[in-house]
């Protein structure tokens, strides 16, 4: 049996009709009508351990349901799900003390609480001794700099502080599986290379990871696997570097000048293989190109041989743009399930 194995899982919830009757008259009072939302719709997949998967898609799109059944929040309509061999929501301690989550917007920190004493109360929920404790507080510390957030109360943290805290308490019992959502947002670029290198390290150790995430360089840095899901069904399962090598190549390069050049058009016969095109101002300029076609070092001197560069920048495009192509049909039927 495979570390996760959901087979044929689907989550309906129902909800009270709020529409008006026929002709705009008023709901009748007594009679409550209700409709069907199907969250997910029929899934199935397997985790084996030590696999890092990144599990996306749009928003609405079944994502967060679905961690919630893994992890026994929710309870299936039908379907099954097994987590190291347990049914999560018929077992919920027992999964609880094997899985660390964190869910994005939605703190598992206490509020009012310093942060320090969150973390000791998971470290008596999870039966930790003291010297495991400080151990593995000691690792997180060295990765997400916990030593100037344990004082502060949770409530007073900002996004990428408690983003930071909320990783910690996720991680601080060294769960075997991790559910990760957004876990970068709000870090600033230095600490998002340390958590990023940090679960890495995990999942060299063995630890499994499903994340959840909008960040092509979290996907790209952590993980080998991407499942896409679209209106409660996967769409996309396979490996990782297919998609990205081809859908995710192109760049747009920002450029800030010093003196807008007066035509594009020199810049343009340098890069015959980019677009180019104005910028917001007079003094920006834009150049979209495919590295595997043109470097980037390439796209700098055409720049500069016709203006004077004072600043750029370069965009990379978001998994929103990988999923958007497959969404289209665009991966090719090899690659769809």
């Amino acid at each position: 049996m495979s570390l996760i194995e959901v087979a044929q899982l689907r989550k309906v919830f129902r909800r009270a009709d709020k529409k008006p009757g026929l002709a705009g008259s008023v709901r009748h009072l007594v009679e409550r009508r209700f409709v069907d939302k199907v969250a997910v719709d029929d899934i199935d997949l397997r985790v084996e351990a030590g696999e890092a998967v990144a599990y996306v898609g749009p928003n609405g799109a079944g994502k967060s349901t679905t961690v919630k059944m893994l992890t026994g929040v929710l309870v299936p309509t039908s379907g099954t799900v097994h987590v190291e061999g347990r049914v999560p929501h018929k077992d919920r301690i027992a999964n609880a003390r094997r899985v660390g989550v964190v869910f994005g917007q939605r703190t598992q920190l206490w509020w009012d609480l310093p942060v320090r004493d969150s973390l000791e109360l998971l470290r008596d929920m999870h039966g930790l001794s003291d010297a495991d404790y400080r151990r593995n507080l000691e690792r997180l510390d060295a990765t997400l700099g916990l030593a100037e957030l344990l004082p502060v109360t949770a409530r007073k943290l900002s996004l990428g502080q408690r983003m930071r805290a909320d990783l910690a308490a996720a991680l601080v019992h060294t769960p075997p599986i991790v559910f990760l959502d957004e876990p970068t947002i709000g870090l600033d670029i230095a600490v998002k290379d340390r958590v990023r290198a940090f679960v890495r390290e995990l999942v060299a150790e063995g630890t499994t990871v499903m994340l959840t995430t909008h960040d092509l360089g979290d996907i790209e840095d952590i993980c080998r696997r991407l499942v896409i899901i679209d209106q409660g069904r996967i769409v996309y399962d396979g490996d990782i570097g297919t998609v990205v090598e081809t859908y995710a190549r192109e760049r747009t390069m920002h450029f800030s000048v010093a003196e807008a050049p007066a035509s594009l058009a020199g810049i343009a016969a340098r890069l015959p293989d980019a677009a180019v095109a104005e910028g917001p101002s007079d003094a920006q300029l834009d150049v979209t190109f495919d590295p595997a076609v043109v470097s980037s070092a390439r796209v700098l001197a055409a720049v500069q041989a016709e203006a004077d560069v004072v600043d750029l920048r370069i965009d990379e495009p978001a998994i929103e743009d990988v999923v958007r192509r497959v969404y289209a049909g665009e991966l090719g039927a090899g690659g769809m399930q």
